[in-house]
């Protein structure tokens, strides 16, 4: 049986009238168990996301309203703790009004409880066009610069650089495999969920390089001066963070980004809680854009040994120089490189490509070009490697000479 404070409405609690049974509909969110669920990280969550308490027993339970005066008025009853013998009965019936909902501040609710995720939440202000509506291309202009940003903050993470071009690119992808995407109410909000258990870095040091360009921005625009941008990079500030909040600024009258922390973590070391929305504008633009080709322009190339597999050679004639494109195995934070080799070292490239062995090549990784040549190279040394290992080279190479030839074939030569 369900213990209601006196005065409340029977049935299930959130709407007002019994509920008819409905057909399953299987693109709504199923909500989390809700002996799995605490009430006070439910209560946070409802704040954070426009919901507004009215009415409820101090210390037992809270009655909250969803936000927007176009919502519907499903209301909820949360308990405030697990104190009362009906807390599962009544976050059971709150839960299962969240997944009825329709609304983005419901399903987002319920994305924080399933997951818990700290949230990354843009938001621009576009010029509204006919009748209050805007462009299609507003959303995907949002979505792009979002996931630009969050690949900064996940290049970051591995390392600091003020530029990374093609480095550490493919690992920082995967890791934002478990990012989640919130509902949004219009093309102007986004909100992202990293979950804490695998993202929390990134989120962190998302916080921290926004606050530090936030900061540099500032400084250069008071004094004229770039230095700021050279401290900002320990925070996590680089080329192609400034190239996301260009593509986030751009064409609109501001933007913002937030962090909130996920209630059941708490709020990690060193990070303010709640942490306020960083602001930029187009006046930032200019500096913006300055930052973005001095860290380009400024991080040097890398001297590297890299040893890789000869996936495709081409030269001009049948000796002198050629063009040889490894896939890197080991030595260098990039999935492949191009090099230039005189006759003799092209000729080794091509034996060793031949017989499934890979190659050892010494020289240095050139950032012009986003790291993706190697230059000044001092020999070219084939590397011996055991009948098993030779076989899965090959293998290999064959893969990804037939997935390169099938993309070069739709997408034309790089």
């Amino acid at each position: 049986m369900t213990h209601r404070p006196t005065g409340e409405p029977h049935g299930p609690q959130g709407l007002h009238g019994p509920v008819r049974p409905r057909p399953a509909d299987p693109a709504r969110p199923h909500p989390p168990e809700p002996s799995r669920v605490d009430p006070a990280v439910l209560g946070a969550l409802l704040r954070r996301h426009g919901w507004q308490r009215r009415g409820g027993a101090p210390g037992r339970y809270g009655r909250w309203l969803p936000p927007g005066p176009g919502e519907s008025r499903t209301s909820l009853l949360v308990p405030e703790s697990r104190a009362f013998p009906d807390c599962d009965d009544l976050l059971g019936e709150a839960l299962e009004a969240l997944a009825r909902s329709g609304s983005p501040a419901a399903r987002d609710v319920l994305v924080g409880l399933a997951v818990p995720s700290d949230e990354i939440r843009w938001s621009r202000d576009v010029p509204a066009g006919p009748a209050g509506a805007a462009p299609w291309t507003v959303e995907e202009q949002l979505h792009t610069a979002a996931r630009q940003m969050l690949l900064a903050a996940a290049l970051a993470t591995r390392a600091r650089a003020g530029y990374y071009g093609a480095r550490h690119r493919r690992q920082s992808a995967d890791s934002l495999e478990s990012v989640l995407i919130g509902a949004a109410a219009d093309g102007g909000r986004l909100t992202a969920f990293v979950p804490v258990a695998t993202g929390r870095p990134l989120a962190v040091r998302l916080h921290q390089a926004l606050h530090a360009a936030r900061e540099a921005i500032d400084y250069q625009r008071a004094t004229g001066g770039m230095d700021a941008f050279d401290g900002a990079v320990g925070a996590g500030v680089s080329h192609e963070l400034t190239k996301a909040l260009i593509a986030l600024v751009r064409g609109t009258e501001g933007a913002r980004v937030a962090v909130a922390w996920a209630p059941a973590a708490g709020v990690p070391e060193g990070c303010a809680a709640p942490a306020e929305p960083v602001e930029f504008s187009p006046g930032d633009l200019p500096v913006l854009r300055a930052a973005g080709a001095r860290y380009q322009h400024g991080e040097p190339s890398v001297p590297v040994c890299v040893t890789g597999t000869v996936v495709r050679m081409r030269r001009s004639g049948p000796d002198g120089q050629g063009t040889v494109r490894l896939r890197v195995l080991d030595g260098a934070e990039v999935t492949h490189v191009r090099v230039v080799l005189d006759d003799e070292s092209y000729r080794v490239a091509g034996h060793a490509h031949l017989v499934g062995l890979p190659v050892r090549v010494d020289g240095r990784l050139a950032s012009r070009g986003g790291f993706r040549r190697l230059t000044d190279v001092a020999e070219v040394v084939p590397v011996a490697v055991d009948d098993a290992e030779r076989d899965r080279l090959m293998k290999l190479l064959q893969e990804t000479a037939e997935i390169t030839a099938s993309f070069e074939g739709a997408c034309g030569e790089e």
